[in-house]
């Protein structure tokens, strides 16, 4: 595990923010994929505090999906972790964060991995141009899901990001937090879908049961 402190000597670092309700393999494998083949020396794993898209949904607790992400990285020497989201009031901006760690990290190469679904949704976040600026994006794919469209839209408002954005594909594991905790409602399994310790935290604490 790492904070904020020990990753100042890293020169590439990858961030990887989300609600994490729960973490799962599908974060991991887009993780550990990006580390590889952008030659990264850390990828930080930023569970979101406060998510302003899901205001209307109700999101675990979030120092109980910090100890999920928590339990679910702590393996891998190549993942960091941070609650600088969390320890922050209000809502939890990704431009927010990137200027934080850019004062920390001052000079560190930062990319911010996301998934495609995400990226399609980055021109209604907050100041998309300036993320743009200070990071570079790795959008994470299925093999087979074109990006080129998205990009020649991304393009008409931020000119020039060709550089600043790529596309990453990876195994087409169709996991995702909304499915596994319908799966926990709905009695089915969730084994092989996220680490053990992971589903072991969830069956302890009785998260999801209830819709």
């Amino acid at each position: 595990m790492h904070d904020l402190e020990d990753l100042k000597s890293a020169q590439t670092l990858g961030i990887m923010g989300g609600t994490f309700d729960p973490i799962h393999f599908g974060h991991l494998v887009a993780a550990e994929t990006a580390r590889v083949a952008f030659g990264l020396d850390k990828v930080l794993f930023i569970p979101t505090g406060q998510p302003p898209h899901k205001v209307e949904h109700r999101v675990t607790d979030p120092w109980e999906r910090f100890e999920m992400v928590k339990l679910a990285v702590a393996a891998n020497t190549g993942f960091g972790l941070s609650r600088i989201e969390i320890m922050r009031e209000g809502p939890s901006y990704t431009i927010d964060t990137l200027r934080e760690l850019r004062g920390i990290l001052v000079d560190a190469d930062l990319h911010f991995i996301t998934g495609a679904d995400a990226l399609r949704s980055m021109l209604s976040w907050r100041e998309p141009e300036e993320i743009i600026a200070l990071t570079k994006v790795i959008s994470v794919s299925r093999p087979g899901y074109p990006l080129q469209d998205l990009f020649e839209t991304i393009d008409q408002y931020v000119p020039g990001h060709q550089d600043r954005i790529f596309q990453l594909k990876i195994p087409a594991l169709a996991i995702s937090s909304t499915d596994i905790r319908a799966r926990v409602q709905e009695g089915r399994p969730i084994r092989y879908l996220l680490p053990d310790d992971v589903k072991s935290y969830i069956e302890k604490r009785g998260f999801y049961r209830d819709s």
